[in-house]
C-alpha cells in the first residue's frame, strides 16, 4: 500500500529535478551571501529539510505516549504473572483438598 503513494511522488520528484536544471542565485536579505545552485536543488533541499524537521517534532512529541505505553505492557505483564501465580496455587490448593478428603 505504501508503493502506491511513494512510487508516484517518487516519479514526480525526479521528474521536477530533471525537468529544473537551471542554475538560480539565491540570496538572503540581510546578509550579503549568495547560493548558487539548480532549481530542483533550490526546492527539493529545503522541502527534504521541513520534512525533516518536522518528522522530529512529530517523533518527540510522540515520546511521552511512547512511555506511557511501555509502562502499561511494564504493568500489564506483571499482573499477568501474579494471575498465574495465583491460578497455580488455586490448583495446588484445590488438589491438596481432593488428596485430604480422599
Amino acid at each position: 500500500m505504501r508503493w502506491l503513494v511513494f512510487l508516484p511522488l517518487a516519479v514526480l520528484v525526479a521528474l521536477f529535478a530533471l525537468s529544473n536544471r537551471n542554475v538560480v542565485e539565491m540570496r538572503l536579505w540581510p546578509f550579503d551571501v549568495a547560493w548558487a545552485a539548480p532549481l530542483a536543488v533550490a526546492v527539493l533541499l529545503p522541502a527534504a529539510i521541513a520534512f525533516l524537521l518536522g518528522a522530529g517534532i512529530v517523533w518527540l512529541s510522540d515520546l511521552p505516549a511512547r512511555k506511557r505505553g511501555w509502562s502499561a505492557q511494564r504493568r500489564a505483564a506483571a499482573l499477568q504473572r501474579e494471575i498465574d501465580r495465583l491460578h497455580a496455587l488455586e490448583k495446588s490448593a484445590a488438589a491438596d483438598r481432593l488428596a485430604g478428603s480422599a
